[in-house]
């Protein structure tokens, strides 16, 4: 950690030298309208709180200024910014002739204002039609943007403004991993974008404990309850505004027929609003006594209400974006988001034509808790923002190059301010140790956490959440973006008290606003071998585990199936428990309850027992061996003597050996592998007696099978992380 905080000042000085040595990064940022100041104020705050190396000016226009839009510039003041200029630059009419026509005038206002404050950069937010006359401004004066949101895809005419931003823009910070293909796509070059997450998440993954009654009590009255109400936001869709005043009737049809209190928010100043508000009145909304009609809500307060919702619904970017770090459920009604990445809380109803469809989807969504999704970010964005700003070298040249296709393969490049590695966090519940890891896409483990297990159910809970926490928190340091988390849990009942159907995803889900996934270990190292190691473009193989701790008391027998390149569970998510597959119907007892298992001869444990015995009739030790006194005997000391010829003890391995050669000659009559891995610490004494017991025991047309020692030096942990990773990575919404 000190050696990338240093790296980090290091390299901030040596572009604080490049760029003068006392200078500041003058940054002017230019905020249109309620929603684009939720995303830029975490990082106002953020400059604000480093006069060391920025000067921060505020310029505020739009439809801030605008009575019958709340006066928003308020909460600006309100947060304790100096607005440096107020520029009025909205033409009534709410219309499309008065949008070409507010843009004109903010072109006319804008160039005075610039003269005079001079900024290094300009943050320009989104996809408004105000921004698109910020960014020309800023772009034909020669000042460098930063366009935040770039990349993105939705519907409308917002559609064709941020990408005709993104074409002005010198630097990108984006939110998704969609977004940042798009931007290279688009010939960005590749070094100036930045994908950090959505800042306005920054704030929302840390909001949702607060006191949240109060504010859901003066917004929609004090007999409302949490997951009761529905939250209302729609706006008029400027390429096709007939047909989108049409769906809002149809929508507020649809909600008073719901009969659920309802905090609806007016629509923004895009063409077609007016209209839009003259359907509310004439329905009654501000006077319906289920019905809250308001102008604007504080973004604070405005988390909370989505948060603790029973449902939005509506056409804002908003529902699709900032709500599903909640779960809250969501009706996305029409074509304005088309194409925007969404969690499985957003319900789509793209024909939206009748009430009947609309009331349909309030009775699917309404009252359903989602798993909270992180697409759009992980709460992290504003720090790597400033990093990102830090980075400018201003002796550069200002014209803009553009990456003309081919475009790069390797669109990950490893610039430790710019762009991070894709990574899980895999957690390995053990018999003995809690481990946590960070794992990279490449296999690589870049950073490893192990604690001794306790011993009550809640106390190992305890530590599975703080040393993943540790480890969330610690990624973004070692420049590396967690994309889910995958829990390993060692199957056996007396290895791991306490641990029968407990539900492991939903707290660490809760605290981490992550993915969760859960899986026994010789299932995860199945899918390591299939992803980094020898089971690689493998249709059918299967992997034994012989243990994932050294030579523990804990180490059983494992396995996973891989059949047609897909992962086998089975019904009841028992299938691959290799390790119980009987091989003596008289044999040694095992801790599943039967008798003559594999684990009951092969597995660490089994050793350890045979071991003790020799041990207790002064039949372990030979020339050269000691143990202390205080030294507990185990698998070590049986392998040890062995080696150096103890013949019990060669024989008791024998037999661990050709148990568990038998389990894999069953292995090939039922599933017919071409590979069969051994992995864990003790597959390299176990593989030669495997390979004689199949030449021996194996119907013919098995014999040609594969026999190997795993290459991974942890493959419990590379699979969990693999699950996560594969699965997030081609995900599609």
């Amino acid at each position: 950690e000190v050696y990338f905080k240093n790296l980090s000042k290091q390299k901030q000085k040596e572009v604080m030298e490049k760029n003068g040595n006392n200078h500041k990064l003058r940054v002017c940022v230019a905020t249109c309208n309620r929603a684009d100041y939720s995303k830029l104020a975490p990082i106002m705050f953020g400059i604000k709180a480093e006069p060391q190396f920025f000067e921060l000016d505020v310029v505020v226009l739009g439809s801030h200024l605008i009575d019958d839009y709340g006066n928003t510039y308020r909460m600006i003041e309100q947060d304790d910014f100096d607005i440096h200029t107020r520029l009025h630059t909205i033409v009534r009419g709410e219309d499309e002739a008065a949008m070409v026509e507010s843009v004109g005038l903010a072109l006319v206002k804008l160039p005075d204002v610039l003269n005079r404050l001079k900024p290094d950069i300009m943050i320009v937010h989104g996809d408004r039609f105000d921004a698109l006359a910020l960014a020309t401004s800023a772009a034909l004066m020669n000042i460098r943007i930063l366009h935040i949101e770039g990349g993105e895809v939705s519907g409308t005419i917002d559609d064709s403004i941020r990408h005709a931003i993104t074409k002005l823009a010198h630097y990108h910070v984006c939110c998704t991993r969609s977004a940042e293909q798009h931007l290279i796509a688009m010939c960005e070059d590749h070094d100036r974008i930045l994908l950090a997450g959505c800042p306005s998440y920054d704030k929302l993954l840390s909001a949702k404990n607060k006191d949240y009654m109060s504010i859901i009590h003066m917004w929609l009255g004090e007999d409302v309850k949490t997951r009761d109400y529905i939250v209302a936001l729609q706006h008029p869709v400027t390429t096709d505004i007939k047909h989108s005043i049409k769906m809002f009737e149809l929508t507020l049809d649809a909600l008073i027929s719901f009969n659920k209190r309802t905090l609806v928010l007016f629509p923004n100043v895009d063409a077609g609003s007016k209209e839009m508000v003259r359907v509310m009145r004439k329905k009654g909304i501000e006077h319906h006594p289920n019905f809250r009609a308001v102008k604007h809500v504080p973004f604070d307060q405005f988390i909370q209400l989505v948060a603790h919702a029973g449902c939005m619904i509506g056409n804002s970017s908003c529902g699709v974006r900032e709500v599903g770090a909640f779960g809250t459920p969501v009706i996305n009604l029409g074509t304005r988001q088309t194409g925007r990445e969404t969690g499985e809380n957003v319900l789509h109803v793209r024909d939206a034509d009748t009430q009947d469809k609309i009331l349909h989807a309030l009775q699917l969504q309404f009252g359903k808790q989602y798993p909270c999704s992180k697409i759009y970010g992980d709460g992290n964005a504003v720090p790597r923002i400033l990093k990102f700003l830090k980075s400018i070298d201003l002796k550069e040249p200002l014209q803009k190059k553009f990456c003309f296709p081919p475009v790069k393969d390797n669109i990950s490049q490893d610039i430790d301010h710019i762009l991070e590695t894709q990574s899980a966090l895999a957690v390995d519940l053990g018999g003995t140790n809690l481990r946590v890891a960070i794992v990279s896409m490449k296999g690589e483990i870049v950073k490893k956490y192990t604690q001794l297990n306790p011993k009550t159910y809640e106390d190992r809970l305890e530590l599975i959440l703080k040393m993943c926490v540790e480890a969330a928190s610690e990624a973004v340091n070692v420049n590396c973006r967690i994309l889910g988390v995958e829990g390993i849990v060692l199957h056996s009942t007396k290895l791991i008290q306490e641990w029968s159907s407990v539900d492991l995803r939903t707290p660490i889900s809760d605290v981490l606003h992550l993915p969760v996934w859960v899986d026994n270990d010789g299932n995860c190292a199945a899918l390591a071998e299939r992803k980094f190691g020898h089971g690689k473009g493998i249709e059918n193989f299967v992997t034994l585990i012989t243990g994932t701790g050294g030579f523990s008391v804990f180490a059983g027998i494992g396995g996973g199936i891989i059949h047609q390149h897909e992962l086998i569970h089975g019904s009841s998510f028992c299938a691959a428990e290799l390790g119980h597959i009987v091989v003596s119907l008289d044999g040694p007892e095992c801790l599943c309850g039967s008798q003559g298992c594999i684990e009951a001869y092969a597995s660490g444990i089994a050793l350890q027992r045979e071991a003790k015995k020799l041990h207790d009739e002064d039949l372990l030790l030979v020339e050269g061996m000691t143990v202390k006194n205080e030294e507990v005997v185990g698998a070590a000391h049986l392998i040890q003597a062995a080696k150096l010829g103890n013949t019990k003890a060669g024989n008791i391995l024998r037999t661990a050996g050709t148990a568990l050669g038998l389990g894999v000659v069953n292995i090939l009559h039922t599933m017919n592998p071409s590979l069969v891995i051994i992995s864990g610490v003790l597959a390299s004494h176990y593989v030669n007696a495997v390979r004689d017991v199949i030449n021996r025991q194996a119907l013919s047309s098995a014999k040609a099978v594969d026999v190997v020692v795993s290459n991974l030096a942890d493959p419990a942990l590379l699979g969990a992380a693999s699950l996560v990773l594969d699965y997030t990575t081609r995900r599609i919404y």
